[in-house]
């Protein structure tokens, strides 16, 4: 019902915030539905656990091995000669590059040793093993 005041020199006091509030969720839907695709995808590795530790920079070499004793390279599962070619690789563009190791604390040492063989023997000299804090 519209509010017909024949004096046209009172000032409208009234906002409507209904467009903005139509705005503000019209950009919350786009920005949780474009959330996921910006996030990181991880592995689920269950870490050991240790008490001292310290930060590493961002690697080109992140490898994890799973409890199943499957291989994943930056977020992708590969077979141990990519995990060679990639490390190969990166030490010809980079020869001081780093190699982030995480291995779930129910791998056989044996495999994780082995990781450890793979990559030193592409010419990795500096490597990470990944833990949780307690």
């Amino acid at each position: 019902m519209a509010f017909n005041n024949s004096d046209n020199n009172e000032a409208i006091a009234d906002i409507n915030v209904v467009p903005l509030v139509d705005i503000i969720l019209v950009v919350l839907i786009i920005f949780m539905v474009t959330a996921p695709m910006f996030m990181k995808p991880t592995i689920n590795v269950n870490l050991p656990k240790a008490a001292s530790g310290d930060q590493t920079a961002p690697s080109k070499l992140n490898i994890a091995l799973t409890a199943d004793g499957r291989i994943n390279l930056n977020g992708t599962f590969v077979s141990e000669e990519d995990v060679r070619a990639k490390a190969t690789e990166e030490v010809g563009k980079n020869a001081d590059v780093q190699a982030i190791i995480s291995a779930d604390k129910d791998v056989p040492h044996g495999k994780v040793v082995g990781l450890l063989d793979i990559v030193k023997g592409s010419g990795v000299k500096k490597f990470a093993i990944s833990i949780d804090k307690k």
